[in-house]
């Protein structure tokens, strides 16, 4: 599956401290070779269809997988106690 980052992503990235960054880009990458495995720190969001969340520390990753076009959507990057408002 194609990984894809929408604009609020990418701004939230900048936001991570680097190294932190670049371990959430690793996972997700992984995530996206394979999105119907299981996968560890990731759990499906209830009242989406294809919605999920990867857990890195303490950051959330907010994807949802866009099975007619064969991608993965990151929607957000947010600390705990943001992401889920």
């Amino acid at each position: 599956m194609k990984l894809v980052f929408e604009k609020a992503a990418v701004k939230a990235l900048a936001r991570v401290p680097a190294k932190r960054a670049a371990a959430v880009v690793a996972a997700l990458k992984r995530i996206a070779r394979d999105p119907f495995a299981r996968h560890a720190n990731v759990k499906r969001l209830t009242g989406t269809k294809d919605g999920f969340r990867l857990r890195h520390g303490d950051w959330r990753a907010l994807y949802y997988l866009a099975r007619a076009t064969d991608q993965m959507v990151v929607v957000n990057v947010k600390t705990r106690g943001e992401a889920y408002k």
